[in-house]
């Protein structure tokens, strides 16, 4: 039986996502708890690679087990052996055919960075942090030269893996609430620190240090060393995934959460 399910992390305490050697992921302690449940070893694969300190809301994994439990037990056994900052939110049996990753259509990110003179205090590991006023507008019209396909090579990790730098952002979008200013994108897939190196650019550009066609320059050059700073990890959120409907793939609950709305 394959089982579909969806978890919510704070990353800010584990190496990312995926197993690492000498650190603590995420993949490793989920694993473990849904191990317990199913009284067997369990392997799980998920929807996106989160690195070391980004967050997710809906990262959506799946895992075949030949152990028969109501679909609460996933949930419920496992969230007692998780720690408090992972949770499992959904579970439900998924056709033969899914995939966590290569099933998925497109994949949603938002970037949180607090705007203001003074540092955060209670929530430092939650949010980037510019000090800096940041003109909104500008990083607006910046990031509209990034919406289509193209060859993302300067805005990839130098040590990126994937085979074909090209992707497809369907949405980027830039906005302000109070203090904070928020960049929301979507993409059919998305590269090491692809988003991380789009929020630099454009909080250069918002910071005046940069002109406003600097985005697109640097997309122009294809070349990681062109690139700007990579912004910090804990400003980075994992929002959605989305599939073809016959997975019958929930949408994703609209949280409660201010900073996340």
């Amino acid at each position: 039986m394959k089982i579909a399910a969806v978890i919510e992390y704070r990353g800010s305490r584990y190496s990312g996502w995926q197993h690492q050697q000498h650190a603590t992921s995420i993949q490793q302690l989920v694993e473990a708890a849904l191990a317990r449940v199913a009284d067997h070893e369990v392997r799980v694969h998920c929807a996106g690679r989160t690195d070391t300190g980004v967050h997710a809301l809906n990262q959506v994994i799946h895992f075949e087990t030949n152990s028969v439990r109501p679909v609460n037990a996933w949930v419920a056994g496992s969230n007692t052996y998780l720690s408090d900052d992972i949770s499992l939110l959904w579970a439900q049996p998924i056709a033969d055919d899914f995939h966590a990753r290569y099933s998925a259509l497109r994949r949603s990110y938002r970037y949180i960075i607090l705007n203001r003179p003074m540092r955060p205090g209670l929530i430092c590991d939650l949010v980037a942090w510019e000090h800096r006023p940041l003109d909104v507008n500008l990083m607006h019209r910046a990031a509209s030269d990034l919406i289509g396909e193209h060859d993302f090579s300067s805005y990839r990790a130098a040590g990126c893996q994937a085979k074909v730098p090209v992707r497809e952002v369907q949405k980027l979008e830039v906005f302000r609430s109070g203090e904070y200013v928020v960049i929301e994108i979507t993409a059919n897939a998305f590269l090491q620190h692809m988003v991380r190196n789009i929020a630099g650019v454009l909080m250069a550009i918002g910071s005046g240090k940069q002109d406003i066609d600097w985005a697109r320059q640097i997309l122009d050059a294809r070349d990681r060393t062109k690139g700007g700073v990579t912004a910090p990890a804990n400003g980075l959120y994992l929002t959605r995934v989305e599939y073809p409907e016959a997975y019958g793939i929930p949408e994703p609950a609209t949280g409660s959460w201010p900073l996340i709305l």
